[in-house]
């Protein structure tokens, strides 16, 4: 008996808490905005807009710019040549001794 009394009063003691929420939002659950948070979201919404448009535009950056020296062609512009056909040299004669054995 003592066994289920414990049980129940440690179970209550971990269920009191959950039961005391109010309300959790679940998942995609819509709450109703006052005008107030409208307001303010609003308010926010054009500080945003505001600051977006203040910051100046910059030209575009070349993060390989320095690994790369200004009068290199680009990449796409490098012909291949082909490596040079090998000259056969000339066959040097046989010495007349050689030939004779």
């Amino acid at each position: 008996m003592r066994m289920i009394a414990a049980a129940i009063l440690l179970t209550a003691f971990i269920a009191g808490p959950a039961f005391a929420q109010d309300h959790v939002q679940r998942y995609r659950e819509e709450i109703d905005k006052s005008p107030a948070d409208i307001a303010n979201e609003q308010r926010a919404q054009r500080a945003y807009q505001r600051a977006i448009n203040s910051v100046p535009d910059q030209k575009p950056t070349d993060p390989w710019g320095i690994a790369r020296s200004d009068n290199a062609p680009p990449a796409a512009a490098k012909t291949h040549a082909k490596p040079a056909a090998k000259t056969a040299a000339p066959k040097q004669a046989k010495p007349a001794s050689a030939a004779a054995n």
